[in-house]
């Protein structure tokens, strides 16, 4: 073999270890356990409103109750649950040009006051729906009720 074969022998094998060696790179590594720590929150929510839907207007001595119902205003970022909604006379507000005395909660009922949702309410305005309470004018027939002509009557809702 001549100087430059044997060169080029020794390039070629010199080569070959070479990409044998660097293809063949080995790594090591340690195992080891260890613990580590995270945090989770949960949200909360803020009161959703129940929105009367149905008028009711026109009570008299001797008329028939009217029905209450609604939906709901949810202004969380989900749904949430309700169980029941409760209706209740907050205040009667006299008309200002209603004969002396008095009007109050007693001239009116209220019935069926809590009523069943059992229900999901998605968020947004307007979701779901309520009824089944009735409101009625409460005709005393011994007493003078003239001061309740024209009255408002503010009502409350209960959520749960």
């Amino acid at each position: 073999m001549s100087t430059i074969g044997k060169k080029k022998s020794k390039l070629i094998v010199g080569t070959a270890t070479v990409a044998l060696v660097g293809g063949g790179v080995a790594f090591a590594y340690w195992t080891t356990g260890g613990t580590g720590t995270g945090s989770a929150t949960t949200g909360t929510t803020v009161a959703i409103t129940a929105v009367q839907t149905s008028t009711v207007s026109g009570m008299r001595p001797g008329d028939s109750a009217q029905q209450l119902s609604g939906t709901f205003n949810n202004p969380n970022s989900g749904p949430v649950y309700v169980t029941t909604v409760t209706a209740s006379i907050d205040s009667v507000v006299k008309d200002a040009g209603a004969p002396a005395g008095t009007c109050e909660a007693s001239d009116y009922t209220l019935a069926n006051a809590t009523m069943a949702v059992g229900a999901e309410i998605p968020a947004g305005n307007a979701q779901g729906s309520w009824l089944g309470a009735t409101i009625k004018f409460n005709n005393k027939p011994a007493v003078n009720q003239d001061a309740c002509k024209g009255a408002t009557v503010n009502l409350r809702y209960t959520i749960a």
